[in-house]
């Protein structure tokens, strides 16, 4: 090939067609003159990262309810029901009613009737229950109205509810203490804020405990007592008895 005096440079292009080009060297055609070398150009392909952005989801918060209290009946705790046994000791008198009195009779009593016209009809109520289960009607007893009387008006003037008196005494002892003698049974039900005589007996036979009190047909004798506390609440009693 023949010698070409001249200036002559390298070109390069990669395969995405990025081009390079060398430094220029200048040819002369003198034997005695050592060309350079033309450098090879390299040609170093950029990448290009593509970054992903990962969205970061924040669940949401559950929230928590918190259910309402359900309201508590003040109606009566369960009746505490005595087998046979007579309490061998000895019986504290019985409070005197003095912060408390009897709910204003609706009508006047017939002469020698046993309770006011509130406490009646509480016995009137629980026998008509009693003869849709074929229980005898209760008589209302002197001795048992004074039991059921003194408890409810203690209650009302204490401001407490139990079938256990603040001094410690319990059903029984009151029923002894009333001048009550004999018995093969016996039971009590309370209740207190029911402003008539029909409320108190309906509550009384939709709890369980009381309602088995009020229909066992063994118990031939009552006593019902309603006293007013100072705020004007009724607390109502039942004593029962077997004789």
């Amino acid at each position: 090939m023949a010698c070409r005096p001249g200036t002559y440079y390298a070109t390069a292009t990669d395969y995405r067609g990025n081009s390079g080009k060398s430094k220029a060297v200048k040819l002369t055609c003198d034997p005695a003159a050592t060309p350079s070398p033309s450098p090879t150009s390299s040609s170093t392909a950029t990448a290009t990262a593509t970054a992903t952005a990962t969205a970061t989801v924040s669940p949401s918060p559950s929230g928590t309810r918190t259910p309402s209290p359900k309201p508590t009946s003040s109606a009566s705790p369960t009746p505490t029901r005595t087998a046979t046994a007579t309490p061998t000791r000895t019986v504290t008198p019985t409070p005197t009613r003095t912060a408390t009195t009897k709910p204003t009779p609706t009508s006047t009593s017939t002469s020698g009737t046993v309770g006011s016209t509130e406490e009646n009809e509480v016995v009137r109520l629980t026998n008509a229950e009693r003869a849709k289960g074929g229980c005898q009607p209760l008589k209302h007893d002197p001795q048992l109205h004074k039991a059921a009387y003194d408890h409810s008006a203690d209650m009302a003037a204490q401001g407490y509810f139990s079938h256990t008196s603040k001094d410690g005494r319990s059903f029984m002892d009151r029923i002894r203490g009333a001048g009550f003698t004999g018995g093969t049974g016996w039971a009590e039900n309370i209740a207190m804020g029911q402003p008539s005589p029909a409320s108190v007996v309906e509550a009384w036979m939709n709890s369980s405990g009381h309602k088995a009190n009020i229909m066992n047909c063994k118990y031939t004798l009552i006593g019902v007592g309603a006293a007013k506390n100072s705020k004007g609440q009724i607390y109502w009693t039942q004593d029962f008895a077997a004789r």
